[in-house]
């Protein structure tokens, strides 16, 4: 997901996040994901199709919890992002074997079960939440037409807690949420209904889901995000609730200001999924 109430996916947001980010994925359905990987035979590398990759976050991240060899495909649409991901691709997996990473440019909502064919995992990371349904079942569709595990982390649930509490908290809250859940060029978006939507798919599709809670987690240790995380959350909501304009106002130089003295702790809430195919994608190891 990009920065709350942007369009773009900048590169600056996406680094400023992605300690956030590792923090907060559930390491343990990485590790169940491991444990149902097919294993290629004669010492192939593991396939693993990152969709919305942008700048390699998510490879960093899981490659250094599953076994090696590996190699990334991360595909994205914005091919800046993607010059990212092969000038810093993971240094290697669990194990210390190599990891590669080759890039592909590409409408994630065209691909299809084919694209992702001999994938051994399939991984996303914020990306749920920007999809429509449609979107979201034709990414089901081509997971389950990979017939292997597919890890899709941080999707936005649509809580959030501030610390110390403000009564205009749940205010700019739900204003924020039905932002996420807006229309937008046509396409209404699911935001913190995301996780729940592909859950359903993937049980109604023969998979067994796992659910855990992924929540961000930022303190005076990490006041450049929440003051970047801030502003956008409030200017979303003011922007879906334009009557909240004169109140977020104050609101947000308070809340600025705490931030700044290292005084503000939020929890952004997420939800990471991992869909096991029938088969468990080949069987335990």
């Amino acid at each position: 997901m990009n920065a709350p109430g942007t369009r773009r996916f900048a590169p600056d947001w996406l680094a400023l996040r992605e300690p956030a980010d590792a923090a907060a994925r559930h390491r343990g359905l990485a590790a169940e994901a491991g444990r149902f990987l097919r294993r290629p035979e004669h010492g192939a590398p593991l396939r693993v199709c990152d969709l919305g990759g942008g700048t390699g976050s998510m490879a960093r991240w899981t490659a250094r919890i599953l076994p090696g060899p590996q190699h990334w495909v991360v595909y994205d649409r914005d091919e800046d992002l993607l010059r990212r991901a092969r000038a810093d691709p993971p240094s290697a997996a669990a194990d210390g074997r190599p990891v590669t990473v080759e890039t592909r440019t590409a409408e994630l909502t065209a691909l299809t079960g084919s694209d992702l064919r001999g994938a051994d995992l399939v991984t996303a990371s914020a990306l749920l939440d920007v999809l429509t349904t449609d979107e979201a079942h034709a990414l089901v569709a081509a997971c389950s037409g990979a017939r292997c595990p597919a890890l899709l982390t941080l999707s936005v649930a649509g809580r959030v807690v501030l610390a110390p509490e403000e009564p205009l908290d749940r205010e700019i809250e739900a204003a924020f949420n039905a932002h996420q859940r807006r229309e937008s060029g046509g396409r209404t978006l699911l935001g913190p209904d995301a996780p729940g939507v592909v859950a359903q798919a993937f049980a109604g599709a023969g998979a067994h889901v796992l659910v855990r809670d992924s929540p961000w987690r930022l303190g005076p240790d990490l006041r450049a995000l929440a003051a970047a995380w801030l502003e956008g959350w409030v200017a979303a909501a003011v922007e879906q609730r334009p009557a909240l304009s004169v109140r977020a106002c104050d609101y947000l130089d308070r809340r600025r200001s705490q931030c700044a003295d290292g005084d503000l702790h939020v929890e952004v809430h997420h939800r990471d999924l991992l869909a096991l195919p029938d088969d468990g994608g080949g069987g335990r190891t």
